[in-house]
């Protein structure tokens, strides 16, 4: 029999009231990541065709990847990378059937957020 009260319910899950997991976000982040990836990816692709193109054009894209702006899109590079390879390590570890528990789970999100943050700053203070 048909529904009549369908109009009166609020959908599922409400907004107002969900509130996201620290997993849910975690995987948010991953698939943000791997697309911003592509942005320092564009940036080094295009210095490096400027850097075969001629010496005057090279100069341009050098100056671009190297002031502020391309010092911030590569330092966030730097960042997604780290953070999209310990996500797929956790997403690895997950595929095993492991550390799928809620504590465990939330626990694995916080070592990549983490993990991204310390070794993005060890990578940068070692280089």
């Amino acid at each position: 029999m048909a529904d009549v009260n369908r109009g009166n319910r609020p959908l599922s899950p409400h907004l107002q009231i969900y509130r996201p997991q620290l997993t849910s976000i975690t995987s948010i982040f991953t698939r943000i990541t791997g697309n911003a990836l592509l942005v320092g990816a564009l940036l080094i692709v295009w210095w490096f065709l400027a850097a075969s193109y001629s010496p005057e054009y090279f100069a341009i894209a050098n100056g671009v990847i190297t002031s502020w702006f391309g010092d911030l899109v590569m330092l966030g590079s730097l960042w997604a990378i780290w953070y999209h390879l310990l996500a797929g390590l956790r997403h690895l570890y997950w595929d095993t059937g492991r550390g799928l528990e809620i504590a465990k789970a939330e626990r694995l999100g916080l070592i990549v957020i983490a993990g991204s943050f310390i070794l993005t700053l060890l990578t940068v203070f070692i280089i």
